[in-house]
């Protein structure tokens, strides 16, 4: 996966359809050894950016409603 043209990161979505893709190229069969462990890799570095912009976001979202004072885990244990 590539930075668009101007330099920007894909966003969210973008990074989501491409795991889709990678998901539905790995499901072939004929796929070779090297090709699935490079989409393999690509995968998991695609997925981990996503979890962290979900974690971003999650936590803007805390920031919002004015409870970014407590950490997340805090919260749900009480």
């Amino acid at each position: 996966m590539s930075t668009e043209q101007g330099g920007e990161e894909p966003g969210f979505e973008e990074r989501m359809r491409r795991l889709e893709e990678i998901v539905r190229e790995l499901e072939n069969p004929e796929l070779a050894l090297e090709r699935s462990v490079e989409l393999y890799r690509e995968g998991r570095a695609i997925s981990q950016s996503c979890r962290e912009l979900l974690e971003k976001a999650r936590h803007s979202v805390l920031l919002c409603d004015g409870e970014g004072e407590t950490p997340f885990a805090d919260r749900l244990r009480n």
